[in-house]
């Protein structure tokens, strides 16, 4: 059974270290073959032998803010392909810019609730009058991984057009990813990874008999990265400190 895998890079990392914690170590060298077919093994129910075809889709971080975190990016894509644990890197962009946007705290499911004054820090009008209807709004620098997402549902739906794949795993929880997934459904059995620990999102959901049937679901937990790391040592690439 041919399984492609298509995992969107950066919903990972981030997913990841909000399980695992962020100054914990021993996740972050992920050997996402041996990932795919742990997972298979263990939720799919799908019948062996497996070939996997891992997509991996990502976008270069940029050295000008973050340059330790671009030599490690650097030397986990470089041990991904030398370990064969890729079959092919899909990168994307990441861009920075400058929003605008009101002052917010997330709710129990992570949704904004937009902050209004109240005291002992009011707004006032021209009259000072109390506004307590008014907002706060803040200017801030953002960076953002840009492609990834179309990245995956692009190799995802081409892969399964062009039948080199029985069967699909996506490890995301991007519900941008709703169309070609649905698709996907309807000619393969498909795995849907979460990797946050988050509730999964909604529109990802569905009926495992739905379309060609055997579809599965699963959140990952801590135990099944640090499972499956890659070797400390790759030829003359050595796994970064505090991974």
């Amino acid at each position: 059974m041919r399984v492609g895998v298509y995992v969107d890079g950066f919903n990972l990392y981030y997913g990841a270290r909000g399980v695992c914690g962020r100054s914990t170590a021993g996740w972050r060298w992920l050997d996402l073959r041996a990932l795919a077919l742990r997972l298979i093994a263990s939720h799919s129910g799908w019948i062996g032998p497996f070939e996997t075809r891992v997509v991996y889709c990502t976008a270069r971080i940029s050295g000008a803010g973050n340059a330790s975190g671009q030599q490690d990016q650097d030397v986990y894509l470089r041990a991904l392909r030398a370990a064969g644990s890729v079959d092919e890197i899909a990168l994307g962009n990441c861009v920075s810019r400058v929003s605008t946007a009101p002052l917010a705290t997330a709710d129990a499911r992570g949704r904004p609730v937009i902050s209004h004054p109240c005291w002992p820090l009011m707004v006032q009008d021209g009259a000072g009058a109390p506004r307590p209807d008014a907002r706060f709004m803040a200017s801030v620098a953002r960076r953002e991984e840009k492609g990834s997402d179309v990245n995956v549902a692009s190799h995802l739906l081409i892969d399964i057009l062009e039948r080199r794949v029985d069967a699909a795993i996506v490890v995301s929880n991007d519900s941008d990813l709703e169309f070609p997934i649905r698709e996907a459904r309807k000619r393969v059995p498909t795995g849907l990874v979460n990797p946050t620990k988050g509730f999964p999102a909604g529109r990802l959901n569905g009926n495992p008999a739905e379309g060609v049937g055997g579809h599965w679901w699963h959140r990952l937990i801590g135990e099944d990265l640090s499972a499956v790391q890659l070797p400390p040592r790759i030829g003359k690439l050595s796994r970064p400190d505090g991974w």
